[in-house]
């Protein structure tokens, strides 16, 4: 009696202290893409109070990205080797520091050294919390883990658009960077004493043993998540061996694709319902927020969709990819946006486009089970790394593509990239399995994993 009671205790914290460290990483979410996006909120007051042209509001929109960018990799180096109870505060202060500066400043070159800034600090927080996931989630668990704290982007922005909005309204451009500044703030205080390490707590182990247990017994329905958290060694070869795999490249071109349409709605999205479709801030604000609460629906049904087929006995392939590749074809609709002309129609486009883009973000789970143990913040820096690049040069492109205020050659440049990515996934990806290194071989294998 006394065990079945130890048991059910042990699986009731097991159960709240990862459901508590996911409601961190949501929040923190939340928070990351409030301080990215914040700007594409500002732009057309910060546009009209400093003389700015379409094309230097694209390089501030695409700053961010720079060393947002070039730091994924090295900060996915950081997260395999320094514990992320040290490395999330700091990050986030540090990120909230050169928001807060960005709304004290009134040059093109200053605001563009902020958003570098913030590039730079934000940069190890996905392969972060990828790694926190993959080490308190058991695989069965993990895509609907992935789909709760990449929501965060979608519903936090859905519900801080008119938010935002509102505080422009009352305190300007620059009280809102300010304000959203101190609010990371405080969170990185927060983060710091309610987050433990899951080797930090005996439950967690126990399940991880009951779950290797499993998946010997249902080795085609279940696999062992891995082992508790090491710290690897930063070495060149497993930095080649990132780069070197098809299947890695297949979900890294498929993230920039994802991104492309992520990007839009977080930068010039708001730009475009001001200028090319005529509406004031705060309804464009009320109204941008509607695709990212379809966005938010997505991501959801995805990640729980994903897991239920798991558990039900279906391949990875058709478990994981089939809600990607369903979203990365929906996502080509932002085209249908062209040929419509009423608010509602054009709403209707966009949202549905973001829905699949929301169906199609479980993509971190791939690197969870592609990435070669003690490798998961090293690949989830470089499939970070270059779907960021979308955010190097999206802004950009769209700036130049829409100099003259007509941005249906954007929208059909955003479908286009959402056909590449589908076919990356069919094509490239291929059999979802771990990639395992074997010691002292100078290259690498793969082994088969059960589907």
């Amino acid at each position: 009696m006394s065990g079945g009671t130890k048991g059910r205790s042990g699986s009731a914290s097991v159960k709240s202290g990862k459901f508590g460290v996911l409601a961190l990483i949501f929040i923190s979410v939340v928070i990351n893409y409030m301080d990215r996006t914040n700007i594409s909120v500002a732009a057309n007051a910060i546009s009209q109070d400093l003389e700015l042209s379409p094309v230097q509001m694209g390089i501030i929109f695409s700053a961010f990205a720079w060393t947002y960018s070039i730091m994924q990799i090295p900060g996915g180096m950081i997260v395999d080797a320094v514990r992320v109870r040290i490395l999330y505060p700091f990050i986030l202060i540090a990120w909230s520091l050169a928001t807060v500066v960005q709304g004290l400043v009134s040059s093109l070159a200053a605001l563009v050294g902020c958003r570098m800034a913030i590039g730079l600090f934000e940069a190890p927080s996905y392969p972060a919390n990828n790694k926190i996931v993959t080490h308190w989630f058991p695989e069965r668990e993990r895509a609907s883990a992935i789909a709760v704290y990449t929501s965060g982007q979608f519903i936090g922005l859905a519900f801080l658009m008119p938010v935002l909005a509102v505080i422009q309204e009352w305190f300007g451009w620059r009280g809102l960077f300010i304000v959203s500044g101190l609010i990371g703030i405080v969170w990185a205080v927060v983060w710091y004493f309610l987050y433990r390490e899951s080797g930090d707590s005996q439950d967690v182990v126990k399940e991880r043993e009951e779950d290797a247990g499993q998946a010997e017994t249902h080795s085609a329905v279940v696999k062992p998540v891995r082992a508790a958290p090491q710290q690897a060694a930063i070495n060149w070869q497993s930095l080649r061996l990132a780069f070197s795999s098809r299947k890695l490249w297949g979900i890294y071109i498929g993230q920039f694709c994802l991104g492309s349409t992520l990007i839009f709605f977080l930068t010039w999205f708001p730009t475009y319902l001001a200028e090319y479709r005529g509406m004031g801030d705060l309804k464009t604000g009320f109204l941008a927020s509607i695709p990212f609460l379809a966005a938010f629906c997505g991501v959801l049904l995805s990640g729980f969709t994903s897991d239920w087929l798991v558990r039900r006995g279906f391949t990875n392939e058709f478990s994981r990819k089939t809600p990607v590749i369903i979203g990365l074809m929906l996502s080509c609709s932002m085209i249908g946006a062209n040929y419509v002309e009423s608010t509602a129609a054009v709403t209707f486009f966009l949202s549905l486009a973001f829905f699949g883009n929301g169906l199609a973000s479980i993509t971190w789970v791939f690197v969870s089970l592609i990435a070669p143990k003690n490798m998961v913040g090293l690949v989830g820096g470089c499939f970070n790394f270059v779907g960021g690049l979308s955010a190097v040069i999206i802004p950009v492109a769209i700036g130049a593509l829409a100099h003259d205020g007509d941005f249906r050659p954007a929208l059909a440049l955003i479908g286009a990239l959402a056909v590449v990515g589908l076919c990356s996934y069919l094509f490239l990806v291929g059999k979802i399995e771990q990639i395992t290194l074997h010691e002292g071989e100078e290259g690498s294998t793969v082994e088969p994993q059960a589907a």
